[in-house]
């Protein structure tokens, strides 16, 4: 297998680290406009297996043509969502699998956002679900953590403990804390933006999907081994949009720890409208306001030496369980920010996203998984997927939860 991973930011270079400790490929070449970081992200990396080179993620046939000339098997999305559109299809011009962590992006319902869904995340590439069905490829949609490792969980735990499902709640908390910052993202700022400050999507079976304003429904949830309590809100994410695909259940959620710090900053970006995407005219120059911003704060991926605590991802889920006893368990993966760097040199928040599409890959790569497609992670049989992150030596867990 030749793999092309695009973007050599925080997650793309640690989506090389890891997968050097495993042989499912031939080559991994790493792409990215600027070649000089996609050189420094493998330069402690084997020269048989890893290489670089320029690639212009937002040109289509800048991509189709490396694709073409190197023999890539898998294209995988490591960019912000804003390229998927170019990368997604030319991997399909190709008739080559196609690998992301966050899908097509969204757009607000124009007259009543907060109540009723626009254009949902990933639309786009649903609507030509057929297509590449038809031509006997997948894009793995949605691979990283959150989307992702949650997806394999919400159906991991619902098939295997659960009679039936109430509802399905991704939740998210960390108790990280980065030394001599007032304020600094531990994620990708231009992404939590985008994420955060959009109307949170929410699906329910009587109901379907339907919006809520930012932040809302809040909730204190007790995240596992250390971390506590946080209190979690209603943010936009994939695995609303996925999971009720393929898992019967009664309502799908997705809340995230933010603080109220973080929540703060957001509104004033978007009050002040800091958090657009589009160009404004600067002395002349034409530049977007969340770029700037994002340009602003420190990049993420650099912090990892001056972070401490742990993050926590997972699934809970409430229901019946086979006896038709009431049920609630959580399913989750926990890293802590000193092992990630002593283990791979990269802060906790990046690796614990990029692990999830190596995994992935040696799925595809050893025929454990396969399919055509537009797929999410929920799609797949989930115990192959569990069973590789522990031999990773990233042990998952599971609790119980108590109303």
């Amino acid at each position: 297998m030749n793999i092309l991973v695009l973007g050599s930011g925080g997650v793309g270079t640690s989506i090389a680290v890891i997968a050097a400790e495993r042989d499912f490929y031939d080559q991994i070449i790493l792409g990215d406009i600027d070649e000089s970081r996609a050189k420094a992200s493998i330069k402690d990396l084997d020269e048989k297996h890893f290489s670089h080179m320029r690639v212009d993620a937002s040109s289509k046939a800048d991509i189709v043509k490396v694709i073409k000339d190197k023999k890539i098997d898998i294209v995988m999305n490591a960019c912000d969502p804003r390229f998927n559109p170019q990368i997604f299809d030319a991997a399909y011009e190709c008739k080559i699998n196609y690998m992301d962590m966050a899908m097509h992006l969204s757009e607000p319902h124009q007259s009543n956002p907060y109540e009723e869904v626009g254009i949902k995340l990933g639309d786009a590439q649903f609507e030509v679900a057929d297509d590449w069905e038809n031509s006997g490829i997948l894009a793995l949609v949605g691979m990283g953590v959150e989307p992702g490792m949650s997806d394999v969980f919400a159906r991991y735990g619902s098939e295997k403990y659960f009679s039936s499902v109430q509802e399905i709640g991704v939740r998210d908390g960390a108790n990280l804390v980065i030394e001599g910052y007032d304020f600094a993202p531990t994620f990708s700022i231009w992404t939590t933006i985008e994420e955060c400050l959009n109307p949170p999507v929410i699906w329910e079976k009587e109901r379907g999907f339907y919006t809520t304003k930012p932040f809302s429904e809040p909730e204190t949830f007790f995240f596992p081994e250390g971390i506590g309590e946080v209190e979690c809100v209603n943010v936009e994410h994939e695995e609303v949009l996925l999971i009720p695909r393929y898992i019967d259940c009664e309502r799908v959620t997705f809340k995230y720890g933010l603080g109220d710090e973080f929540i703060e900053v957001l509104n004033v970006l978007h009050k002040t409208g800091l958090d657009s995407k589009d160009p404004v005219n600067v002395k002349g120059n034409m530049v977007s306001p969340r770029d700037v911003i994002a340009a602003t704060l420190p990049n993420p991926g650099d912090l990892g030496h001056l972070m401490s605590g742990k993050t926590c991802a997972g699934t809970w889920i409430k229901g019946l369980d086979k006896e038709g006893e009431a049920l609630e368990k959580y399913f989750y993966h926990v890293l802590d920010n000193k092992d990630s760097m002593e283990r791979w040199g990269h802060q906790c928040v990046v690796t614990q996203t990029a692990i999830n599409p190596v995994i992935a890959m040696e799925l595809l790569a050893t025929g454990l998984w396969s399919g055509s497609g537009v797929q999410g992670p929920e799609f797949f049989d989930p115990e192959p997927f569990l069973h590789l992150l522990n031999e990773y030596n990233c042990p998952w867990g599971e609790m119980d939860v108590n109303s």
